[in-house]
Parts: C-alpha cells; sequence; structure tokens
C-alpha cells in the first residue's frame, strides 16, 4: 500500500508540473513572448542556482565524510594491511585534493562564465606549451602512483610462505568449509570426483598426508603467525573476503587460488576495540546465488595456547572418515 501512495504521489508531481508548464507557455502566448527563448535574466538565475547546488554538493560531501567516517573499516590486522591502508590512503588524499580544488573551480566557472549577449568568445587554437604541461604532468604523477602500487602489490601478493600454516578453505552454495593441515603441514591430495555425503570435500584418503588433516566449521589462527590459505571451488567462482584482514582471493571451480598474510591482532584485541559482538568472519564477495549473503564462516585469532588447546580437540580425517567406513 505504501509504494501505490508513493507512486500515486510521484505522478501527481509529475502531472502538477505538466501543468505549470503549460501554463507558463500560456501566458508567453499572451505576452506575445517566445518562451524558448534564453535572456541573460535567464542565465543568471540559472547560473547562481548551478552554484548555490554545487556549492551545496561540496559542503554535503565534506558532512559525510565526518558523519559517515565511523562506517569505515578499522585499522588493519594483518601486516600486509597496513601496506594496504597506506596506500589507499595515498591515492584517496590525492584524488581529495584534486576534487576540492576543481569541483568549486567548475561551479564557480560555470557561474562566472554564464551566456551573455554581450560576451564574445575568444579564438584560442592551439598551445604546445599548454598540451605539454597537462599531458606531462598527469603522467608523472600518475606513473609515480601505479610504480608505488605495483610496489605493494608485489609486496603483498610474494611473501616467503615456507613457515606459514597450511589451511585449505573450500566454497559452494552457500558455505564454506575449512581444512586444517596436520603436523606434517602439508595437505593430502582432493579430486572433484571423490565427493561423497561422508566425504563432503573429495579428499584422497588414499594420500597418506590426509590422514592428519582436519574438518573446521570455524578457522582458528595464532596472532604473529603466518598462514597460507589455499582456495577450491565446488560449484561457481566464489570470493573468499575477510575485510579487516585486508584479504581477499577468488575461488575458481578447476582452480587452487591462495594468499598468504600474517594475523597482528586477537579477537579480544578487537573486542575492546570494535565492541563485544565483533568477530572475523569469512563472506563471499562474489554474487554467486540466492542465498550469497548468507555464506559466511567465522575465523578466531587466539594465542599460541589457546589455538593448541583448540586443535587438539579436533578429530582428524582418518578418525572421521576410516571409522566411518568401519
Amino acid at each position: 500500500m505504501t509504494n501505490i501512495l508513493i507512486a500515486l504521489v510521484v505522478l501527481l508531481v509529475i502531472a502538477a508540473l505538466v501543468q505549470l508548464t503549460r501554463v507558463s507557455e500560456l501566458l508567453a502566448e499572451l505576452k506575445n513572448e517566445d518562451i524558448n527563448e534564453v535572456t541573460d535574466d535567464d542565465n543568471k538565475t540559472q547560473g547562481f542556482l548551478y552554484l548555490v547546488v554545487g556549492m551545496g554538493f561540496i559542503v554535503f560531501v565534506i558532512w559525510q565524510m565526518y558523519e559517515w567516517n565511523h562506517l569505515l573499516l578499522p585499522e588493519a590486522a594483518s601486516i600486509h594491511g597496513a601496506k594496504i591502508d597506506v596506500l589507499m590512503q595515498f591515492t584517496m588524499g590525492m584524488i581529495l585534493v584534486v576534487f576540492f580544488i576543481l569541483t568549486p573551480m567548475l561551479f564557480y566557472f560555470a557561474y562566472r562564465y554564464r551566456g551573455n549577449k554581450k560576451n564574445t568568445a575568444y579564438f584560442f587554437a592551439h598551445d604546445n606549451k599548454l598540451e605539454l604541461i597537462w599531458t606531462i604532468i598527469p603522467t608523472i604523477v600518475l606513473t609515480g602512483v601505479i610504480i608505488y602500487g605495483l610496489k605493494t602489490w608485489d609486496q603483498v601478493m610474494n611473501v616467503d610462505t615456507s613457515d606459514a600454516k597450511v589451511i585449505e578453505v573450500y566454497s559452494e552454495q552457500f558455505k564454506w568449509t575449512a581444512r586444517s593441515s596436520g603436523d606434517d603441514n602439508q595437505l593430502g591430495n582432493s579430486n572433484f570426483k571423490l565427493v561423497t555425503n561422508e566425504n563432503a570435500i573429495g579428499v584422497d584418503m588414499e594420500d597418506e598426508r590426509s590422514l592428519d588433516d582436519k574438518l573446521l566449521r570455524e578457522v582458528h589462527l595464532v596472532v604473529g603467525e603466518p598462514v597460507l590459505l589455499k582456495f577450491r571451488s565446488r560449484d561457481v567462482i566464489h570470493s573468499a573476503f575477510l575485510p579487516h584482514f585486508r584479504v581477499q582471493m577468488n575461488c575458481v571451480p578447476g582452480l587452487i587460488t591462495q594468499f598468504a598474510f600474517t594475523p597482528t591482532k586477537t579477537t579480544k584485541q578487537m573486542r575492546q576495540e570494535e565492541g563485544e559482538d565483533f568477530d572475523y568472519v569469512l563472506l563471499c564477495n562474489k554474487i554467486c546465488g540466492a542465498a550469497h549473503y548468507n555464506m559466511q564462516m567465522n575465523f578466531v585469532v587466539e594465542t599460541q595456547e589457546e589455538y593448541d588447546a583448540w586443535i587438539e580437540s579436533k578429530k582428524t580425517l582418518s578418525e572421521k572418515l576410516l571409522t566411518q567406513k568401519k
């Protein structure tokens, strides 16, 4: 009912505007005026309104930066995330500087050089010096930004994973399943042909490296210790997204992708900073179907002692699957 009322109000407003336009046309005919003729007064009025609306827009931008700043992600909780944040701040800083210089000029010039019958255009054919200035300077600046971005990307993606704890994250519509490597820190092979009700992610149990792997519905990490996440997908493309760690990687059927990082803040620390209801959550950042929004899994960052006690309570695949076979 509310939507119907809104639609009716919109239609009435449109009808009123149409009638006002028609009245204006009739008045112009009575006064023997051309309604389509644009006068200097029209240009002045429109230019002033454009200036007011433009400056109002700039004020709104400043207001929303202060009002909604708390909705931005907090400080990164990983080593590489801090580098990404610095790059983001640098890039956004440049954008804002250019925005707050050029946008007011745009609105002011639109008003200052509004149409006027007394004005005459200045013929300006070409200026090589000016062309060079506005070509070379942006090229140098943007090249520097690109090089900085590529350097940051290289530092984030090409890290030493020799000591990283290996964990597989398996995606399917619409849930995540994790598999932690055992004491050997090696995951056993897997194959989609091996997927069954009991073996949901297709682990090859004939591979000895699989025997001490552990299936998890919640991932626990040790603060300050590197972790290597390996991603697989069962059905469609998903995108594993851990926003507070600044981690994102596509999960592609038939491929294994990976992302390595080191968490720097425990869940307890984040709850002290962000509130008791805080959790690190793995999200899917690629629309993958009707229940895409509900595709989540908790990550917990804790001390080594807490992690050891938790992982010890989990059964290995050999204990689960081989026992089921018997």
